[in-house]
């Protein structure tokens, strides 16, 4: 049995930034990785995608983008290498290959066994991320089997896909993104439409996160929010990183010819029933576009950067187009409908997690990262600390903060 003070479980954004932050308070550690560095960004991820955030906001501990095009979006090769360059700047001490399959108590501290051995430490630090297991509702399972049912981490590009139509589930981020580049290569799409966050890509002349760091907004921290559960339940923005850097939402797809239908309820057989909500839910994703723009506009006057940014843009609203009816029953065969792609998020899962930590949803109960369970933490979830914690950009405060914490208690314990 090997032993060091503590164990970090995941070598991605998270694990890497919490490694480096551990490093710099000489805290001895491993980071365990049952993959590769960056293993998920390899292998979860459909050929074309990009990062919604622009490289100038790819920012780890000591580490940042230094390449040509700071306004760009990073391909997935590129976040690998990017990833992999900064392990090697921070010296992290990653096992590659090396899956845990159990982590226990073991008396003040951890075992932490895997499939390389087994260690003791002090301290766990759970990395494994956000994006872990694709959610498909239960009534998938009513489908009948000549349907190919699907989810974005196993989807690679339209010519993977059966021939016929494509029904998307869920339009955040990557469901917008994958019914445009259906629909581009031919497809006949319907998209299922529930709670959605629409942003235009860029506002007087700047990237939307653009606006939203330089006011503090990505940064925004627990305290700052009016309810933190409700903040953490937010969909994904409606976003594509495109070196066009196109707006991509409803209003997009509808003119491009998919069509977009209400949430979806259930489904039977051949038959799928949506929702009546695409009304309501477009004009609550237009009224908070309406409110963001004006706190821009308003930040602009107060700040004298009139002068520095493109005018104001009209703002044109979504629901008008949504007001008529929709299709309440699709029958899919009918259709010409073969694949049913379910973009409805993650859950996570900790089946190798043997100590008493988990909620009622199997979620690790937290405050900020720090668990009930003395010297039991994990970073990278969804504002953990702040609105950008799952974002590459934001893992690093996190990772310093924990870090101290850590350190904190090497002290008292010493």
């Amino acid at each position: 049995m090997k032993w060091t003070h503590t164990v970090v479980i995941g070598a991605g954004q998270a694990g890497l930034a919490m490694s480096r932050c551990l490093s710099d308070r000489a805290i001895a550690h491993v980071v365990l990785e049952r993959g590769r560095v960056a293993e998920r960004w390899r292998t979860e991820r459909w050929d074309s995608l990009r990062l919604l955030t622009p490289n100038w906001l790819s920012r780890l501990p000591g580490f940042r983008y230094e390449g040509p095009d700071p306004d760009g979006y990073m391909t997935m090769p590129d976040v690998v290498d990017y990833l992999e360059r900064f392990a090697r700047f921070a010296d992290a001490p990653v096992a590659e290959r090396t899956a845990v399959t159990r982590v226990e108590r073991y008396g003040s501290g951890f075992r932490v066994e895997t499939t390389g051995g087994t260690w003791r430490s002090a301290n766990v630090v759970v990395a494994t991320g956000y994006c872990d297991e694709p959610v498909i509702p239960a009534f998938g399972a009513g489908l009948t089997d000549d349907i190919t049912q699907t989810v974005p981490t196993r989807y690679r590009n339209p010519s993977k896909l059966p021939p016929g139509g494509v029904l998307i589930v869920g339009a955040s981020a990557s469901g917008v993104q994958l019914a445009d580049e259906l629909r581009a290569a031919g497809r006949d799409v319907v998209i299922a439409v529930g709670r959605h966050t629409r942003l235009p890509r860029t506002y007087r002349g700047k990237d939307i996160l653009w606006w939203l760091d330089v006011m503090g907004m990505l940064g925004a921290s627990a305290d700052d929010v009016f309810d933190l559960e409700v903040s953490r339940h937010q969909p994904s923005l409606q976003l594509v990183g495109r070196p066009d850097r196109r707006t991509l939402d409803l209003g997009v797809l509808r003119a491009q010819g998919v069509r977009i239908v209400g949430r979806l309820l259930a489904a039977e057989g051949e038959r799928v029933r949506f929702d009546d909500d695409l009304f309501a839910t477009t004009a609550a994703a237009d009224a908070k576009l309406a409110t963001l723009i004006a706190r821009i506009d308003a930040f602009v006057e107060k700040g004298g950067l009139t002068g520095s940014v493109e005018p104001p843009e009209p703002f044109t609203p979504l629901w008008p187009q949504f007001t008529s009816p929709v299709p309440a029953t699709l029958d899919l065969k009918a259709e010409g409908i073969g694949t049913v792609l379910w973009a409805t998020g993650f859950r996570r899962r900790y089946p190798w997690l043997a100590v008493p930590v988990l909620d009622l949803n199997g979620e690790i109960r937290h405050t900020g990262g720090v668990t009930p369970i003395e010297g039991l933490y994990v970073i990278g979830l969804t504002f953990l600390r702040r609105r950008n914690s799952a974002f590459i950009d934001g893992v690093g405060g996190d990772a310093r903060e924990l870090a101290d914490h850590i350190a904190k208690r090497r002290g008292a314990a010493a």
